[in-house]
């Protein structure tokens, strides 16, 4: 009997400790979901509505405006393509890179493995910092050229070791051998066992690289001076942070229907928002099955 009342009250306790985690969780959800409503409303609302704050959940005087004017401006449209340029040939070029550092470093067989994992480490730790990576830019002549925003950022080392750990602890090494007594060289077991096998690390990296150079902007900010080759990123905090948009790059016949309205500005700022965030909501959905297993697989195990 009492052994049962204590199992009855160890059931209660459970109950109530996973009622508590369910309502904490509820909470987190709504501190960060209730500012992304509040900021799609507002992109959806009309100027004198934000103004005057009458925007809180649901949009008031739908309208879709902010979105003609931002998609009108030259600089934002501008900043739109090129973070698109930067985000692709970034990506590639970070997922070649590190899946071909990775590699070799998986194998057993590899002479000095730990002294070259040492030597990638370091550089976690270590940097030149601003001023030397500035005058290295500088010297390659990369400075206010499209290459700056990707060259630099080629090799990510916490995605490589991640990445590597996948390949040991996922890839059998009995395919490794079986497939060189089949007279097969590394670059074909890289090619025809190691990548198909890895779908799961390409999916994650692939998300993880394309969202860094998607929100990147300090690069930018310390190596461009053109406007033409600002990505989004740096033009939204042209239009947030120092509240510059020039309202003369808009369509003509547009911003008279804008102006009229005398809040253009804020309206714009909440559309700009919603327009750069899109991409990457498109794109976690097509990765999201891959991404727990991958990253489980290659950070947790040694």
């Amino acid at each position: 009997m009492k052994r049962h009342k204590l199992k009855q009250f160890g059931g209660i306790s459970d109950a109530f400790t996973i009622g508590v985690i369910y309502l904490f969780l509820i909470c987190i959800l709504l501190v960060i979901l209730l500012p992304i409503m509040n900021i799609v409303s507002s992109a959806f609302s009309s100027p004198g509505a934000i103004v005057r704050g009458r925007v809180n959940l649901l949009p008031v005087d739908f309208t879709l405006l902010g979105f003609q004017a931002a998609l009108t401006h030259s600089l934002i449209v501008s900043g739109f393509m090129n973070s698109i340029i930067y985000t692709v040939l970034g990506t590639l070029m970070n997922l070649v890179m590190t899946l071909c550092a990775a590699y070799p470093l998986a194998r057993e067989n590899l002479p000095g493995k730990k002294i070259i994992i040492g030597f990638f480490v370091v550089t976690m730790f270590i940097s030149g910092g601003i001023v030397p990576t500035f005058l290295l830019m500088n010297s390659l002549n990369l400075l206010d050229t499209r290459a700056v925003m990707i060259i630099p950022a080629g090799v990510s080392v916490f995605n490589m070791i991640i990445a590597r750990t996948f390949m040991r602890t996922s890839i059998p090494a009995d395919l490794f051998g079986a497939a060189e007594i089949d007279g097969c060289n590394d670059i074909g077991i890289f090619l025809k066992i190691v990548l198909p096998l890895s779908k799961p690390l390409i999916a994650v990296l692939t998300l993880m690289f394309a969202v860094s150079h998607w929100n990147a902007f300090f690069g930018g900010l310390m190596f461009l001076r053109s406007n033409e080759l600002f990505p989004l990123q740096l033009v939204l905090r042209q239009i947030l942070i120092l509240n510059q948009i020039d309202i003369t790059q808009m369509d003509v016949t547009l911003l008279r229907d804008l102006w009229d309205r005398q809040y253009f500005a804020e309206l714009i700022q909440y559309s700009s928002i919603v327009i750069s965030t899109v991409p990457v909501l498109i794109l976690y959905p097509f990765i999201q099955k891959y991404f727990i297993k991958g990253i489980m697989l290659g950070s947790v195990k040694g």
